[in-house]
């Protein structure tokens, strides 16, 4: 990968496709549910503020979406500090509306990443499919979609 494609990622900003992906991945719920995770989840895959019995239509969830993932995007701004391609950034945004922006910031993918192992950080994605011990057959497809838009495919 060229490095003169990249950018710096305070740059960068949030792709249909990042969007389009982050809610292929999560779905589409109207009603309060428990994530695997046993964390109160809404809309597409939205967690912050959320509590049993709540409500929401696919247009709050969707601009709900797009607030969220602009937080997070902000949030992996904090802590990169390579330039990025936007394939590379659309990948990494998905994994952390999943994980967090503090889980993504502490992992070794950003370690790698920051220091320029472009293909390694990739890799790390692949790690992150369980949840306790137990893989997730979603999260797994998840990742593998993430890696193959990670490393441009």
């Amino acid at each position: 990968m060229a490095q003169k494609n990249r950018q710096a990622i305070a740059a960068m900003a949030i792709s249909a496709a990042a969007l389009v992906g982050i809610a292929s991945h999560e779905a589409f719920r109207s009603t309060t549910y428990k994530d695997s995770g046993g964390i109160p989840t809404l809309g597409y895959g939205e967690t912050k503020g959320v509590v049993a019995g709540q409500t929401t239509t696919p247009e709050r969830a969707l601009k709900k979406l797009l607030e969220s993932a602009d937080e997070h995007a902000q949030g992996m701004n904090s802590c990169v500090t390579v330039p990025l391609h936007q394939y590379e950034f659309d990948a990494y945004l998905s994994f952390t509306y999943n994980v967090g922006v503090g889980a993504f910031c502490r992992s070794t993918l950003v370690k790698k990443l920051n220091a320029q192992d472009y293909a390694g950080a990739c890799k790390e994605l692949l790690k992150w499919d369980k949840v306790g011990n137990k893989q997730l057959i979603g999260l797994t497809r998840r990742r593998q979609a993430e890696y193959f838009t990670c490393i441009g495919q």
